[in-house]
């Protein structure tokens, strides 16, 4: 059986310790940046948006990852 890709990658964590953090994560498939919250027990995630309300989509720096559809 073929190992199964990650569709989400972390591109960007804050936060330290184990039950404070901050991270943005991309969807390789449609290149979407969401932003995850999570203390403790509680946790939140939603998509970054533009001034317009429109999706911010991932654009890789040269040396950063990037993702062909």
């Amino acid at each position: 059986m073929a190992k199964k890709e990650k569709r989400f990658e972390r591109v960007y964590k804050e936060g330290s310790d184990l039950t404070t953090g901050v991270d943005i994560l991309v969807d390789k498939t449609t290149r979407i940046q969401y932003l995850m919250v999570s203390s403790g027990y509680a946790m939140g995630v939603t998509p970054l948006l533009d001034s317009e309300g429109k999706p911010l989509l991932w654009k890789p720096e040269p040396q950063e990852p990037a993702w062909n559809d």
